[in-house]
């Protein structure tokens, strides 16, 4: 298990792995940002469900859309939830955005393409038969599915099931993750640091992480550097959790026992990937639970969680997965010294004069340099055995997509 895998091949393995959850519960739709769907949202009635006027404006009755529209009295007031009156012939009805379309009504005008002279209006443009009327059904039919089973619902998905009338939805448990530290060098904020003592970031950035994705956290803290110790704490962490993820302890020095605790009382299926920064990451099985073992340094750890293991978490959640689609766009840096593992530089797009977006990146690349992790804005992705000149076209990865 000495050879490092592609990351190619790394995220396929951990993908092949992931075991999506089948309970399900149903909450109130309100409570659902986040969550993942389990089952279709079908809608059980059209939107708009009547005609309705897409503006403030006024609707019309028109004989002759040829003719200038001239002195066209105004018959009626319909707001919003009000219910007009059939609309007679060459006659005018002042409409607020969303109000029903009374009967007869064939376009609507909007309020500044009018001049208003006592009830009576006269058009300034020319108006074609339906313009401005939303139709029923326009947006969403009936029995139309509108969320497919499998999608992370977000804000616009919480209001287009609104719009249907939807009021609880059907959705998967949310995954157990018990997650702690290696390292007997690690203290929290707070506490007075000894000599040779580090405080410990990756705990506040990992359970940031996966409280983003909706997980239920189980923080075991910070384990001793000590073997017996490391599998006493795997054992605990694997009954109570669908997943356990460990940060630290997964390299090769004397005081690294968590591959052995997980080989140990499981089966550790993949060590090591090809890439920078975030080599040293484990995966394998304890019990019934998954393990993610990620590297230390809190770049390493921060990256490694972000591009494998939060892919390997979504699916096991049971949520749907995109491809990862970079853009492609200039480099403003020059990377003279190819690597043999897949690069991931932290970097921000800049803009030229004409508006032009440029990928920069932070001076400073180390794996535990997270001031630049926090400079930037996403990555650029280099492939191995690539240098990278000005100008270059550079797939560039937002931390938008991966959160």
């Amino acid at each position: 298990m000495s050879t490092l895998l592609s990351f190619e091949e790394t995220l396929a393995q951990l993908l092949d792995n992931a075991a999506p959850l089948t309970e399900v519960e149903t909450i109130p739709l309100i409570d659902a940002d986040g969550r993942i769907l389990a089952s279709n949202v079908v809608a059980a009635m059209d939107v708009p469900s009547f005609d309705n006027s897409a503006m403030d404006g006024y609707a019309l009755n028109i004989s002759n859309f040829d003719q200038r529209i001239s002195g066209l009295p105004v018959v009626q007031r319909i707001a919003a939830g009000q219910v007009g009156t059939v609309l007679a012939a060459d006659s005018a009805a002042r409409i607020f955005t969303g109000a029903p379309i009374p009967p007869g009504c064939n376009a609507v005008v909007p309020q500044e393409d009018v001049e208003v002279h006592d009830d009576r209006i006269t058009v300034l443009r020319a108006v074609a038969a339906g313009q401005h009327i939303r139709r029923i059904g326009e947006d969403i039919e009936a029995g139309s599915i509108i969320l497919e089973a499998g999608r992370r619902l977000a804000a616009q998905d919480l209001s287009l099931a609104t719009s249907v009338g939807i009021a609880n939805v059907s959705v998967r448990r949310k995954l157990k993750v018990g997650i702690f530290f290696t390292g007997d060098e690690l203290a929290l904020p707070g506490d007075t640091l000894k000599p040779g003592a580090i405080y410990n970031s990756n705990r506040f950035a990992l359970t940031a992480q996966l409280s983003r994705l909706g997980c239920i956290v189980n923080d075991y803290g910070n384990v001793p550097d000590d073997r017996t110790a490391t599998i006493g704490a795997l054992a605990f962490a694997a009954e109570e959790n669908h997943v356990v993820i460990t940060c630290g302890g997964v390299s090769v020095g004397e005081e690294d026992h968590v591959k052995e605790a997980v080989a140990a009382q499981g089966q550790l299926r993949m060590w090591r990937v090809a890439m920078k920064p975030g080599k040293p990451l484990a995966f394998g099985r304890v019990g019934r639970a998954a393990f993610i073992g990620l590297p230390g340094n809190p770049v390493s750890a921060f990256l490694t969680f972000s591009l494998l293991a939060r892919p390997f978490l979504l699916k096991s959640m049971g949520a749907t997965l995109e491809p990862m689609r970079p853009l492609y766009l200039p480099a403003a840096f020059e990377w003279p010294k190819a690597d043999t593992r897949r690069e991931f530089l932290r970097a921000r797009l800049i803009y030229d004069a004409q508006g032009q977006a440029r990928v920069a990146i932070y001076p400073k690349q180390g794996s535990a340099v997270m001031s630049g992790v926090v400079w930037a804005e996403g990555l650029a992705d280099i492939a191995p055995g690539r240098t990278v000149a000005q100008g270059e076209l550079v797939p560039y990865i937002p931390f938008t997509a991966l959160s």
